[in-house]
């Protein structure tokens, strides 16, 4: 009977030490694997970031002789496409991760630098008589309500059928609008942004209903 209780404490002792072996492990694993997402959207930033830098200097640079108009566009152009690959990324490793401090925080940084390129877009427009369209989406990050999710899902899926349409006719920024940050405050501000989700095409025309592609592509004419 002693031998039998002794062997059965041996069989839980070496179950408890490999239940709390894989335990840890897992949270190692998990800790590793969301490490490197948030490592992957900071080298999106920072890519992102020298290359908006760079676009931004030539054209004030350019200013100075006369505006290439031709590069500038097709500069610009590049970047949109570049901003929407990689949301379609972040997204999924923001679905993948836990939502804590460090994501909002890089969150942040890109809502930033897309409002940075919104804006450098729009003076491209204005200086060289671009034709594309400007396809900013206004959409809440923190906490959306059961009905904001559903429709931001088809906002989201509309938007990525429009730039696959589109291709270098728009420029898509998606921002999220209520991140406290002071200058999309601002900005959402003056164009009237207030319930999300919300498309604003060009800097006038504000859509808050969408149920096609179609819907927004009659203004893109």
């Amino acid at each position: 009977m002693v031998e039998k209780e002794r062997s059965q404490k041996v069989v839980f002792l070496q179950a408890l030490i490999v239940t709390i072996v894989l335990f840890n492990l897992g949270i190692f694993f998990g800790y590793n694997l969301e490490s490197s997402r948030l490592d992957k959207i900071n080298q999106f930033y920072l890519e992102s970031e020298m290359e908006l830098l760079d676009q931004a200097i030539q054209k004030d640079a350019l200013d100075i002789v006369g505006l290439d108009c031709a590069g500038a566009i097709k500069a610009n152009t590049a970047f949109a496409d570049r901003i929407f690959e990689e949301a379609k990324t972040i997204s999924r490793f923001e679905e993948a991760n836990r939502i804590n401090n460090d994501i909002i925080f890089q969150h942040k940084k890109f809502d930033l630098l897309r409002t940075l390129f919104w804006i450098n877009s729009i003076k491209i427009k204005e200086k060289c008589n671009a034709e594309y369209h400007n396809v900013v989406y206004f959409y809440k990050y923190n906490d959306p309500t059961l009905e904001q999710k559903a429709k931001q899902g088809v906002f989201s899926n509309l938007l990525t059928e429009l730039k696959e349409r589109q291709g270098g006719n728009i420029m898509l920024i998606p921002i999220a609008a209520d991140n406290d940050l002071p200058s999309v405050e601002l900005l959402a501000n003056r164009y009237g942004i207030k319930d999300l989700p919300v498309v604003l095409i060009d800097e006038k025309i504000k859509i808050e209903e969408l149920t096609s592609v179609e819907d927004i592509e009659k203004y893109l004419a």
